[in-house]
């Protein structure tokens, strides 16, 4: 689905991101992984349009998307979450869904006055899709909470279900486990599995728990000093000697995750 064919990204003369390539299947959950600074958070600001590359090309399917600007990319179906949750702090968690959907007539001074009928249908509609997605990740008892009162855990859920009020095509996850107790990880990661297996969903997340990598990802893309280091399953990224040495480090290999 998506190709990323030898990316680099330059701040001054530092090289965030330097050469990259690796392929994104369609219905694949895919996990990138390394140390901090290795330029995982600054290949998907990339891929988003955030940022323009110095050099190389994306590509959906096989379309040429390099540079595209997000509104546009969001359009096509390519979405991602960020660390630290965006969510709308004074408005509830089902306002917040709603908010997602673009064009809708009631954003349209002449429709919100001459075509109240159709704006009302639409939000019906809206709203119908809103409350299918909070059953979906389980959030009933927060619907009508205000957003800024959720948890860490919770608004990594509210960022998960935006991006099913929209037909999308592939999301991006930006650590999505940062900062989320394991039993609201649990629920994420199951989430996940869902919308990829029962929606073909396809995923590319960024996330320094390897157990968490291990029961999500295949492939696994590991990433240091701005380059592909190693990529595999994720037993085969455990096993990888330059991986445990740039990465996952002594301790790791010595607790036997890795020979």
């Amino acid at each position: 689905m998506i190709l990323i064919d030898n990316i680099s990204k330059r701040f001054g003369g530092f090289a965030a991101v330097d050469g990259v390539s690796f392929r994104i299947r369609e219905g694949t959950i895919t996990g990138l992984i390394g140390p901090n600074g290795a330029g995982k958070t600054t290949l998907f600001n990339v891929i988003a349009g955030v940022f323009p590359p110095a050099s190389g090309r994306i590509f959906l399917e096989d379309e040429d998307i390099t540079g595209e600007k997000p509104h546009a990319l969001f359009r096509k179906g390519v979405l991602r979450t960020f660390q630290v949750a965006h969510e709308f702090a004074t408005m509830t968690v089902r306002e917040n869904l709603m908010m997602v959907p673009g064009k809708q007539s009631g954003e349209n001074l002449v429709h919100a006055w001459f075509s109240r009928r159709r704006v009302g249908e639409e939000e019906r509609a809206i709203g119908a899709r809103a409350d299918e997605v909070i059953d979906f990740l389980e959030l009933n008892q927060v619907a009508d909470e205000l957003a800024g009162n959720l948890s860490g855990g919770q608004k990594k859920l509210l960022e998960l279900g935006r991006t099913m009020m929209v037909d999308a095509r592939i999301v991006f996850l930006d650590e999505v486990g940062a900062g989320v107790n394991r039993t609201l990880l649990r629920r994420i990661g199951e989430a996940i599995i869902r919308l990829n297996r029962e929606f073909n969903y396809t995923f590319c997340l960024i996330e320094h728990d390897m157990d968490f990598v291990s029961w999500l990802c295949d492939p696994v893309v590991c990433m240091a000093e701005g380059r592909v280091l190693a990529t595999g399953t994720a037993e085969e990224i455990k096993s990888n000697q330059s991986v445990i040495e740039s990465y996952l480090g002594k301790r790791f290999r010595d607790a036997g995750h890795a020979t």
